[in-house]
């Protein structure tokens, strides 16, 4: 199989640095890595600081570069053109701070298609980074745990909101299926990797979790920022009510915060129960509101967001 990365950028570092080198290093040889750069200068400005041409020109396949404006820039859409640019038989979107913890990711990835003929997109496991929060580094064990599965619309029922979960941050898809599909919606505030996992677990495809391809990847957000991530999270529910209409998300957001309530006591530091608290309010109070975004005036709106670009390309589209 031949395997096309596509990695959006904006403000790449040294971090994207690194991710180029470790593809560089992969057992399985990549056909093609295509970035899909927002803001043409602010590449320019990254390429003086930060060795990353020479980290193009050493990898052992070619790479496509291609710029688009910050108001052109969506999730869905913006992956959607680096799709149109691939000749591979695999499509492999990764973002630029995902690391490849070793140099069997691509490899791992794609031995899944050799065995299930059904699986539409799998998707890694994220690890997180030296500098993670001790709350945060266990919500990355508790989202992606050690073992691997496939997940069918059948397991809906079992798993709830979680058996849709898929992350770009470094997946894999069959490229005659994405198509088939219809690929990522666009335009779309989040979630495009969670939406396509639906469409295609509806239409009979499987969505497989493979925990021994792995990334180092994690965040350490404020607490302004959890709101935000939250928000969005949730406005972009709210919009596909054919995906999520009585599926409670609410309740896998309570496993997980009893769940690191147990384990903060089990490693002798309940002093960070306080901490995992503020989160959680940041967390509800940004859903709460996402889930009624449409009682909220555009000055409140554009406030409670990380993505201020969607809702201006939403309501120029509307007036």
């Amino acid at each position: 199989m031949k395997v096309d990365i596509i990695i959006p950028t904006y403000k790449p570092d040294d971090t994207f640095c690194l991710l180029l080198q470790k593809l560089q290093e992969q057992t399985f040889v990549v056909h093609r890595v295509i970035l899909l750069n927002t803001k043409e200068d602010l590449w320019e400005e990254a390429t003086e600081r930060f060795p990353i041409e020479e980290r193009l020109t050493a990898l052992s396949c070619p790479h496509r570069l291609i710029h688009v404006t910050k108001s052109q820039f969506d999730h869905g859409g913006t992956r959607m053109l680096g799709a149109m640019e691939s000749q591979g038989d695999l499509l492999m979107f990764m973002t630029q701070d995902a690391v490849p913890e070793d140099e069997y990711l691509v490899e791992r990835l794609v031995e899944v298609f050799g065995k299930e003929d059904q699986v539409a997109v799998a998707y890694a496991r994220q690890l997180p980074r030296k500098d993670c929060s001790v709350v945060e580094k266990y919500t990355r064990s508790f989202n992606y745990p050690d073992q691997s599965c496939v997940k069918f619309q059948k397991d809906v029922r079992r798993m709830g909101i979680k058996a849709y979960f898929s992350s770009d941050v470094c997946a894999a898809y069959r490229k005659d299926l994405f198509w088939k599909l219809g690929g990522f919606d666009s335009p779309v505030i989040f979630n495009e990797d969670m939406f396509f996992a639906a469409k295609a677990m509806k239409a009979g495809y499987g969505v497989a979790y493979k925990a021994d391809a792995k990334v180092i990847h994690s965040h350490n957000y404020t607490l302004k920022q959890q709101f935000q991530r939250n928000f969005d999270l949730a406005v972009s529910q709210r919009m596909r009510p054919d995906i999520f209409e009585g599926i409670c998300a609410e309740s896998e957001g309570m496993k997980l915060v009893k769940s690191s309530i147990q384990y903060l006591w089990r490693i002798k530091k309940p002093y960070l129960i306080w901490e995992l608290g503020w989160q959680c309010l940041a967390k509800y109070a940004g859903f709460f509101l996402g889930k009624r975004y449409e009682g909220l005036g555009r000055k409140q709106i554009l406030g409670c967001t990380m993505n201020r670009e969607f809702w201006k390309k939403i309501w120029a589209e509307e007036e």
